[in-house]
């Protein structure tokens, strides 16, 4: 079975939104799919796909071949992964000054029935 990456197209008229699917060379675009590893809304400015690196690294890893903007996509999100903990490490941690705590309020008591009254509603 010839397993393509490829961008399955959801959202309304003018306003597109597509998830990054696995599916089969020869199903439709927005036909049936085996996994869906991820979205992109091409309309979001900044970063605007989600993937999971992981499984499409798998999946080609498999023989199936991403379509050239999923294979941007995938390059995009490995830079962007790449920089985060390096962007997290060189940054310093500042922890917020403690808020003042106020002791909760107790809850009151649940008012006991009677065994021959009905449960209220």
């Amino acid at each position: 079975m010839a397993v393509s990456i490829r961008l399955r197209r959801e959202g309304a008229k003018n306003r597109p939104y597509y998830k990054v699917v696995v599916a089969d060379r020869r199903s439709p675009r927005d036909g049936k799919f085996i996994e869906i590893i991820g979205t992109y809304d091409p309309k979001k400015p900044g970063h605007n796909s989600t993937l999971k690196l992981d499984r499409a690294e798998y999946w080609i890893s498999k023989g199936a071949q991403p379509s050239d903007t999923v294979r941007s996509l995938i390059k995009k999100n490995k830079k962007q992964a790449a920089s985060a903990p390096a962007k997290a490490a060189s940054e310093p941690t500042v922890s917020p000054a403690p808020a003042e705590i106020t002791p909760a309020s107790p809850q009151p008591a649940v008012a006991e029935r009677a065994a021959g009254e009905p449960p209220q509603t």
